[in-house]
């Protein structure tokens, strides 16, 4: 675990999955408001006042946790003084986690990527991430590439699948949702080119190592 001070209010702080284990926490389990991963931060909280000065009691508090390729997690913590109102509902720590996911409003949704390299880093990580039964999630998502940009589709979603907040933060950090998603799966129908009819997962997990 390592902890960098970005400005007096706000520091980073790196986990690797060995990080994790040691506190007997998967990924699906960090990434949720689960009592453990709750657990784990008011820990982390502690250890970055013993290790470099970052008091929290009587702040609010926004922590933003992310997932990188390398498998490492990073939580950035802001801290701000409450109004000053000193009730006893400021004397425990006021958390707020914002982790990087989208909810699902339709069984359909369209992500843009910049470029390729998003999304075989995308894929990488996917695969670090070792969601079972992935591939059958993935079954009906195909990808375009329309004017220089990149398109997944993703078609039949299954929202009861155990993986899917895991695999919606992770492809949020690559890629940024498309409005009016079924004006726009039309274009692509018609002036896109489909480079992957369907599971783009299984197709391009296959050729990245």
């Amino acid at each position: 675990m390592k902890f960098e001070k970005l400005s007096n209010d706000k520091i980073r702080i790196i986990l690797d999955i060995q990080d994790l284990e040691d506190n007997h926490i998967d990924y699906q389990s960090f990434m949720s408001n689960s009592s453990d991963s709750q657990k784990l931060f008011m820990e982390i909280l502690d250890e970055a006042e013993e290790q470099i000065g970052f008091i929290t009691k009587d702040y609010k508090l926004m922590i933003e946790a992310m997932a990188t390729i390398d498998g490492d997690f990073i939580i950035t913590i802001t801290r701000s003084l409450p109004d000053l109102d000193f009730s006893p509902s400021y004397k425990k720590r006021n958390i707020r986690v914002k982790r990087k996911s989208q909810k699902l409003s339709s069984n359909s949704i369209i992500y843009e990527f910049n470029s390729f390299d998003d999304i075989c880093d995308f894929v990488l990580l996917l695969k670090n991430l070792n969601l079972v039964g992935l591939n059958n999630f993935t079954k009906d998502f195909s990808l375009y590439t329309y004017k220089e940009n990149y398109y997944l589709v993703m078609d039949n979603i299954n929202k009861d699948f155990y993986g899917i907040k895991a695999f919606l933060c992770t492809l949020t950090e690559f890629a940024k949702s498309v409005n009016n998603c079924d004006i726009f799966k039309n274009k692509l129908s018609e002036y896109g080119k489909l480079l992957i009819k369907n599971n783009f997962y299984k197709t391009l997990s296959k050729s990245i190592i």
